[in-house]
Parts: structure tokens; sequence; C-alpha cells
């Protein structure tokens, strides 16, 4: 049975992140690098817990705070210092769309494990697992998207370097704290909304998907070899 919710738990995220990867139309990163962002993700729950802790203890717990301070505000600053200390400057992001990839390795890494200790300490049925897949897993997974789309857009255009920098925190801040508002506080309808809401995250980051590898250096350059050949 352990195994049984470990796998099932651990599936999304895997799934997730090899999408994503695949994503990457023309130059697919180190899977040493992604797999190495997964993990400081999966290590970065436990003291992301300790820290959400504290501060509830100290500050209170209100729907509106846990949403926006304790889950949002901790958990994407954490992750935004992570992802713009390891990678943001490595020789390895050399195209726009490699925020994205190393972004969503990284949040990631952190919803796999956090889903894996909540299934077992929750013993979920087949069909939380599925809700939990479909909803915090897959938007931690678009909220990476968010944040490295917008790195991608500051490393790239240094004009605009502080705009986009500030944007690859604030966005992925706001709609998780919304994600989670819904979920703490609505109490009618919010099915619909968090539906709705996730298939607009779906739309933006698909569209991000592809702006980031329209932007490629490489896209020339593979074209003219296809000529080439």
């Amino acid at each position: 049975m352990w195994f049984s919710i470990s796998a099932a738990a651990i599936a999304p995220g895997i799934a997730l992140l090899c999408y994503f990867y695949l994503k990457d139309k023309y130059e697919a990163e180190p899977i040493s690098m992604v797999i190495r962002l997964f993990i400081f993700g999966a290590f970065l729950v436990f003291p992301t817990m300790l820290l959400q802790r504290a501060l509830e203890l100290t500050l209170g717990d209100n729907p509106f705070f846990y949403a926006f301070i304790l889950s949002a505000g901790v958990e994407e600053c954490l992750k935004w210092l992570v992802v713009y200390y390891v990678i943001y400057k490595h020789v390895y992001f050399d195209e726009p769309y490699d925020g994205i990839v190393y972004a969503v390795a990284l949040f990631l890494g952190f919803a796999t494990i956090e889903n894996l200790i909540y299934s077992l300490l929750n013993f979920t049925t087949f069909s939380g697992l599925l809700f939990r897949a479909f909803l915090p897993v897959s938007a931690q997974a678009l909220f990476g998207v968010m944040m490295g789309y917008q790195l991608g857009k500051a490393k790239f255009n240094p004009v605009y370097k502080k705009k986009y920098l500030f944007l690859s925190l604030f966005l992925p801040f706001l709609f998780h704290g919304v994600f989670d508002y819904i979920l703490l506080e609505i109490k009618n309808y919010w099915g619909w909304l968090i539906i709705a809401l996730m298939l607009f995250l779906w739309a933006r980051s698909l569209h991000s998907v592809s702006k980031a590898n329209d932007r490629s250096p490489f896209r020339g350059v593979l074209r003219e070899d296809d000529v080439k050949i």
C-alpha cells in the first residue's frame, strides 16, 4: 500500500517535468542540471515548512494571511532565491526557455515531496491523488512556468531586467495566493473558480512556452542546418 501511494504521489511531478523538458525545441538542457534543480526543490520543502510554522505560531493563520503570506509568499520567495542564485547566471542558461525548464524542475521537486508527505500522512485515496495531481501539483508546475518565463526575459532583455525580475517573483506569488485563497475560503462554486483559474494558467503557460521557444538564439541556427542538409 505504501509503495502504491508513494508511486502515485510521485508520478504526476515526474510526468509534468518530462512534458515541459521535451517542450524545449532547440537545445535540450543537461539532464543532470534539471535533476539537480528538482532535488533542490525537494529539499526546499523542509525549511519552508519550518518557516511557515514559525510564522503561523507568531502571526496567526487567517485565510488571506495563510494564502498570500504563509503559503505563496514564503514558498515563492524561497524558490525564486534558489533559481536565481543557482541557475540564473549559469552558463547553461543560454536561451529564454531554459528559465522555464529549470524553474519548473525546482517547483515540481517541491510539489512532489509535498504531495508525497501529504499522501503518506493522510493515506490518500486514488481519487484524492488524482485531485492533487490535477490541482496542487500541476499548479506548481504552472507557477514555475511563470517564474521561469520572466527570468528568461530578464536575462535576455537587459534593458528591462529589473522589471522582469520583479515579475518573475510577483506573478507566481499573486496567482499562487489566489489559488490557495479559493481553496481555503470560497465555499460556493469554488470548483468552477478553480477550473477557470487552471484553464487560464494552462493557456498562459503554453503561450509562454511557445514565446520562449520563438526567442531562442538557436532557432535560426538549426533552421540553417536543416537547409544545408
